[in-house]
């Protein structure tokens, strides 16, 4: 029960994620055992010994503990470490969230710090968001003497700053001297990304944040873990409290898994053409290019100049444009593209869009393609259209976070590489040097859970293999489990599996004609596939299940040759599975088929805007099932493939009826039940096929007779529905006769579009006073009494039904 309550109270936010949608999120249990903990080692650090507070419900649960042997008042939290796309940045705020709220904590003052000023507007857009959980709106600090002004308040708070604003003004002899701007011990230091290489507490930036906050707590959040080596970062923050690896976040379906390719051999590149990568390159930032005279000088320029050669640019926009488009052909999505420098970025666009002069537009609202980098006036002119200030960013930004947008390829050097989530990214080209817990963030880019997207991919061009080993040592020696990127020949040898699976299923049908043959010739293999399918023990579902699970495999591995060899089959498989599983017969199409179509099949099939319809693969003309003939049932009845014919008239009839229950829901009950227990009895094999569509055509009869009885009875199809709804009970018939009942039908639907308001439905007040009106009214006629409280309800739900069909064709 006290569970139940702090997750309403302090685990829930609303987001406004754009465009007036709100979006409520609630904590996962990762997040809730790991903020509790982190509350209570914060109370331990921060609070004096005799007036400790304790919120933990139970020790180290779901990978959550205190410090062993921490001492109380140390000022050291400790590391939450939760690997990229689980939800960090609301944890944070979830954390800060509840420090703020405890009474001991004494309205205590929260630091948010990062190391880049893209991280702390994205950090404090979170946070901007669920200041309602904070009860109070953050605060961004614009400058060092804003920091300072907001830091030597007397309590409350939640600042945003980035580490670099802590480094005085006032110089000594060999060092800064350190200003001290508050020594209260309700400030807490909370620290995204907490790596010695970005905050350096010995010699940089945040050693002077230690002395300006000397009695500060520090807690640290990170995706990645921190090295072994760096017993810095410990000394500051502490050690683990929440461990959340990649293993347990693809289990639970936080994240998708990462694929690894290797495209340097795709790149026909002489020995010393290719760039070497060695164990002592360090990785340039946006803020260390320097002048072009002293660039020239280090070894990073001699390595730009290499990777940014003109032929090899050329060759690899030839590869990455066939590979991309080959991805997309298997599942749509987006692309990242990581180079090495602002040059290479702007270089390396136009040599795409040399190949795809339609991906280029001026316009930032148009375009397949573009460039996101930082710039200054002075910067080259060739360079200026690629060069954006932040609300222009902004709205690319969310242009490339939308999944319907045609912004599919993004260019970027460090931008949008940390804290920026697009889960409809799945692909990752990276050219450019880096390692560690930079590398580990850039390509988590690609593993945000979108749809029935089954993970992403990162295509290498430039050698980083030894870097995510590396990568995958320190991951693992820190007590994580799970691979940071997998290679793609796991998903090749998982894509063969399933095709063997699907192979299984069709042994002994020939469809070597799909492969070969016109597309009418093809949709004529269709019928005998799913006839084969059918005749099966559970063939359908077992068929669903198993193309299923080889389109995300297939999805994985394209373009790898392997996948190309049998993207034939992998098509044809899904074409059976499309008309098996279609399933609307009033023009719309389902959400799959649309999917279907855009895929279309890997082996274009046939034209993208097709869908493959049961009965044109059958070689019937699609029926209106409203003026349905005994011709086609007869041509139904005749069909060879029983098992087929059975399937058609059961999608055929199952459409009308939910048709029909738009308008009349005791219609459409009724005959709904009768089509299940028709079809329980074939797939329970109690009845033989024939005699399975003998009853489904009489009951298509039915159908279609009951649709014309307004016209016997003299009402319209409105007051059929209320006719209908009063007709269940055979008592009513029996005392009142078809005459009273008939004008019953027709008073209720005059009352009920007489006192139809536009929420009426949500409205109890309203509904109420529309049950009375139906009471009246059946007592004015003599409904039976002990009948009158279940017609009411019907009678009521009925209109409601027909309320929201009078609107939507109104």
């Amino acid at each position: 029960k006290q569970r139940f309550l702090d997750l309403i109270r302090y685990f829930i936010v609303f987001e406004d994620v754009g465009g007036g949608v709100l979006v409520k999120k609630m904590a996962g249990y990762h997040q809730y055992y790991a903020v509790n903990v982190a509350l209570d080692e914060t109370l331990r650090a921060c609070v004096p010994p005799t007036s400790l507070w304790h919120v933990r419900e139970s020790e180290g649960a779901y990978f959550a503990r205190g410090q062993k042997d921490a001492k109380p008042g140390d000022r050291r939290v400790g590391v939450v470490w939760h690997t990229q796309g689980s939800g960090k940045s609301l944890t944070m705020a979830f954390y800060a969230g509840r420090v703020v709220l405890h009474p001991a904590m004494e309205n205590p003052t929260l630091v948010v710090i990062t190391d880049r000023n893209d991280l702390d507007d994205q950090l404090y857009g979170t946070f901007a968001r669920c200041h309602e959980l904070l009860r109070q709106q953050p605060v961004q600090a614009q400058s060092r003497a804003h920091l300072r002004e907001l830091l030597q308040t007397g309590s409350g708070g939640v600042i945003f700053t980035t580490v670099q604003k802590f480094f005085p003004t006032v110089v000594g002899v060999n060092h800064h001297s350190p200003i001290q701007l508050s020594d209260r011990r309700n400030i807490v230091v909370i620290a995204d990304e907490a790596h010695r290489s970005q905050y350096d507490f010995i010699d940089g930036f945040a050693r002077h944040m230690r002395e300006a906050l000397p009695n500060a707590s520090f807690i640290g959040f990170t995706g990645t873990p921190i090295e072994l080596s760096d017993k810095n970062t410990r000394a500051v923050f502490g050690d683990y409290i929440s461990i959340y690896d990649i293993e347990r976040a693809v289990k639970d379906g936080a994240t998708v898994p990462i694929y690894y390719e290797s495209r340097l051999a795709k790149l026909e590149l002489k020995e010393t053409e290719r760039p070497k990568l060695d164990a002592e390159f360090e990785e340039a930032t946006e803020g260390e290019e320097v002048e072009h005279k002293e660039r020239l000088k280090t070894k990073w320029a001699q390595l730009e100049a290499l990777v940014g050669t003109e032929k090899r640019l050329k060759l690899i926009a030839e590869d990455l444009v066939k590979h991309f488009e080959e991805r997309l052909s298997a599942m749509d999505g987006k692309a990242m593209i990581v180079c090495m420098s602002r040059r290479i970025c702007v270089d390396l666009y136009n040599a795409i869009v040399k190949l795809r002069p339609d991906w280029h537009d001026q316009d930032d609202g148009k375009g397949v393609i573009k460039v996101v980098m930082t710039g200054s006036a002075s910067d080259r002119i060739e360079w200026q259209q690629h060069i954006r200030n932040k609300p222009r960013r902004e709205e690319l930004a969310k242009r490339f976070k939308d999944p319907k947008d045609p912004f599919k390829v993004v260019i970027v050097r460090d931008m949008w590489l940390t804290g920026f989530d697009v889960p409809c990214l799945h692909t990752m080209y990276v050219d450019k040097p880096m390692r560690g817990h930079g590398l580990m963030q850039a390509i988590a880019r690609v593993n945000r859970v979108f749809k029935d997207k089954p993970g992403g991919l990162v295509v290498d061009y430039l050698g980083l293999a030894d870097q995510l080993k590396y990568a995958l040592a320190n991951y693992t020696e820190s007590g994580g489990k799970g691979e940071t990127a997998i290679n793609q020949e796991k998903a090749v040898a998982l894509m063969l599996e399933k095709y063997e699976v699907c192979c299984g299923i069709f042994h002994g049908f020939d469809w070597s004609t799909w492969k070969t043959g016109t597309p009418q010739e093809r949709l004529s293999v269709l019928p005998g596939a799913q006839e084969h399918v059918l005749a099966q023990n559970d063939g359908k579902n077992r068929l669903v299940r198993a193309v299923g699970e080889l389109s995300k495999a297939f999805a994985l591995a394209v373009p790898h040759e392997k996948a190309l060899e049998i993207r034939d089959d992998v098509a044809f498989f899904q074409a059976v599975k499309s008309v098996l599983t279609k399933s609307t017969t009033d023009g719309r199409r389902s959400a799959e088929e649309i999917e279907f179509a855009i895929r279309q099949i890997v082996s274009k099939a046939v034209s993208s805007d097709e869908v493959i319809d049961i009965f044109a693969a059958a070689g019937l003309k699609k029926p209106d099932i409203s003026i349905l003939s005994d011709e086609f049932l007869a041509e139904v009845r005749g069909l060879p493939q029983r098992n087929l014919a059975v399937e058609m008239l059961r999608k055929l009839l199952e459409g009308e009826i939910k048709t029909r229950g738009r308008k009349n829901i005791v219609q459409a009950r009724s005959f709904a039940e009768l089509l299940e227990n028709a079809i329980r009895k074939y797939q329970n094999r109690a009845i033989e096929t024939a005699q399975v569509i003998e009853e489904l055509i009489a009951l298509a009869k039915d159908l279609r007779e009951a649709g014309q009885r307004g016209e016997k009875l003299g009402l319209t199809e409105d007051e059929v529905a209320f006719y209908d709804a009063l007709e269940t009970n055979d008592s009513a018939v029996a005392v009142l006769g078809d005459k009273t009942l008939k004008q019953i039908a027709q008073e209720l639907l005059k009352a009920v579009r007489n006192s139809i308001t536009i929420d009426w439905t949500v409205r109890e007040n309203v509904r109420a006073q529309m049950r009375v009106i139906i009471k009246r009214i059946l007592r004015k006629y003599g409904y039976p009494p002990d009948k009158q409280a279940r017609a009411t309800e019907l009678v009521l739900e009925q209109a409601e039904v027909l309320c929201k069909d009078w609107t939507e064709n109104d």
